[in-house]
């Protein structure tokens, strides 16, 4: 999951009511925070909820010792992945912000002039569009429906949404990635966003999904991964692929060691936006 999210989390910052020095009543209130935003890190929610990181560490490693939450490097991802079904898309766009458009901006850097891109949902690959102004001649093949209205129209020669299911609520479609009476899709460059980031691999939330990622990756010659690193270590319901199906992960933060070393076996090289 940005664009026009370059907000950050003060935009939609949560403003906690009432005597959170209770730890029942503020881990409660860290699971909706979770829920809402899709992940939440220790620094963020220490200075929102006015305790000591320590403290909120101590909180996230007893949600997670429940399986209420997934801990990451830094933070926590709620259990059933991203955020609640009925949580607005702004929110979800706006969760992370400041990193996901760093994130969206190294990435475009990446990409020249007449590729064709295929790009899944999510608001760090909607982001990652908009980044993309300055090139021109690519063709964008996509299931985000975000995409088509960041699009600059002097960058494409062309933009295919993919059909499916609509998930209003994600805001993708989900499935086959292909066109009727059309053959294969063959891309340069593959775009995903993911749920995790773990030594296991990359997953998302939902099967369905975890299927039409894994032909999008298929489809093309180059993989590469926009994941913020509160998805470090984060294993959700779906399997998409091992790392070493990635070519290049964009983060904005280093990974920590053992999932530094599984990436580095697995020779996937690591960009860490500025």
């Amino acid at each position: 999951m940005s664009t026009t999210e370059r907000g950050g989390p003060s935009q939609h910052q949560f403003h906690p009511e009432g005597d959170f020095s209770l730890p029942a009543r503020r881990r409660s209130e860290l699971l909706k925070v979770a829920k809402t935003r899709g992940s939440i890190t220790v620094t963020e929610i220490a200075s929102e909820f006015a305790v000591s990181a320590d403290t909120i560490r101590r909180d996230l490693d007893y949600l997670a010792s429940r399986g209420l939450l997934t801990r990451t490097h830094g933070g926590a991802v709620p259990v059933d992945g991203f955020v609640d079904r009925d949580t607005p898309v702004a929110l979800r766009v706006n969760a992370r912000a400041t990193e996901k458009a760093r994130i969206a901006r190294a990435a475009a850097a990446l990409i020249a002039d007449g590729e064709t891109l295929i790009i899944n949902g999510g608001s760090t690959t909607r982001a990652f569009v908009g980044e993309l102004g300055s090139l021109r001649n690519l063709t964008i093949v996509t299931n985000n429906l975000g995409v088509p209205a960041v699009v600059l129209p002097n960058t494409t020669r062309g933009v295919y949404l993919l059909g499916g299911h609509v998930r209003l609520e994600l805001q993708v479609t989900i499935g086959a990635v292909g066109f009727a009476d059309a053959g294969p899709i063959s891309a340069d460059t593959a775009i995903i966003g993911v749920g995790g980031v773990s030594a296991r691999g990359l997953s998302t939330t939902m099967l369905e999904e975890s299927t039409m990622i894994t032909a999008m990756m298929e489809s093309a010659r180059r993989v590469i991964v926009l994941a913020d690193s509160a998805k470090f270590g984060a294993t959700v319901l779906a399997h998409i692929a091992p790392l070493a199906r990635v070519h290049v992960l964009v983060t904005d933060a280093p990974p920590p060691p053992g999932l530094a070393a599984a990436l580095d076996d697995a020779e996937v090289e690591v960009i860490v936006a500025s």
